[in-house]
């Protein structure tokens, strides 16, 4: 299996574009698909840099319903014409980041989940012996602070965002089991206990985002939740790939407690290598 980042914020690759957003490319023995395509088109000029061919995958899974991770379907759609995607019905929703007097609209074209190809799900879901989706992350063990400022409109107004639309892909190959999110909204701790319910086990290698950016600075609260996280993961058997919302400094303070268990993600680079025995790319941040 690999698996190219196509999109992250930072680019690890001379050419690679880069925006706040997430898309992973992924070859399976059965399948080649996406994980989220980023904000925008951005994605597709990386691909073609990179010499991967969109007209190629099969399927699309869509984490969440924000515009950072399915802003690039729509011009996706236009350069391929057979894959499904796979996303939460509730992915749909009008979702919004409203602080003080910022009110910014935050999920995707309204016009994707009623596309031909779109394949409304409520809940857990398997697609196929190598892929599985997971929902229902009821858990709140270390929530990530930023998710109070998102919110979901409705006629009453703007209520929290639960996160009933993020939806969390395993891929099994050669007896691994790989487990990739896009922004964890629900939180890691919270998306692991989860997959240890459905496999009761620990997954092989975690692919995700932890929302633990913020614009404002650090909290003693805040620091003291990223350091228990970075702890609670240390004592896992699983190696962790991470970047996007995750944020530079919150992953510095994991590293200080992780060490070679966290790695950093990014524009171009290829991932899973290290653990496959191969020498990573000269390039590539891994």
């Amino acid at each position: 299996m690999k698996i190219t980042v196509l999109m992250e914020n930072d680019s690890g690759r001379e050419g690679c574009f880069s925006e706040h957003g997430l898309s992973l490319y992924i070859e399976t023995k059965k399948h080649k698909l996406l994980m989220d395509t980023g904000a925008s088109s951005q994605f597709l000029k990386n691909a073609g840099m990179l010499g991967i061919d969109m007209a190629g995958v099969d399927t699309v899974i869509l984490s969440h319903g924000h515009y950072d991770h399915g802003g690039g379907i729509p011009g996706f759609l236009e350069c391929n014409q057979k894959a499904v995607i796979y996303m939460q019905r509730a992915a749909g929703g009008a979702f919004y980041h409203v602080e003080e007097e910022e009110v910014r609209y935050i999920g995707i074209d309204p016009d994707i989940p009623g596309d031909s190809r779109s394949v409304l799900l409520e809940g857990d879901y398997r697609i196929d012996e190598e892929l599985f989706l997971f929902s229902h992350i009821s858990g709140r063990k270390l929530w990530p602070e930023g998710n109070r400022v998102l919110k979901r409109r409705t006629e009453k107004g703007f209520v929290q965002d639960v996160f009933d639309h993020e939806q969390c892909l395993v891929i099994r190959q050669d007896g691994k089991h790989y487990l990739l999110s896009g922004c964890a909204h629900n939180g890691i701790l919270n998306i692991l206990e989860r997959y240890r319910k459905i496999y009761h086990s620990y997954p092989d290698a975690v692919i995700s985002g932890f929302h633990m950016k913020k614009k404002k600075g650090y909290t003693a609260e805040d620091i003291r939740n990223i350091e228990e996280t970075a702890r609670v993961l240390k004592e896992t058997p699983t190696i962790y790939y991470t970047g996007h919302c995750t944020g530079e400094e919150p992953y510095r303070m994991m590293k200080k407690i992780m060490g070679e268990k966290i790695r950093a993600i990014h524009s171009g680079d290829i991932l899973l290598q290290e653990m496959r025995g191969e020498m990573p790319d000269e390039n590539s941040s891994m």
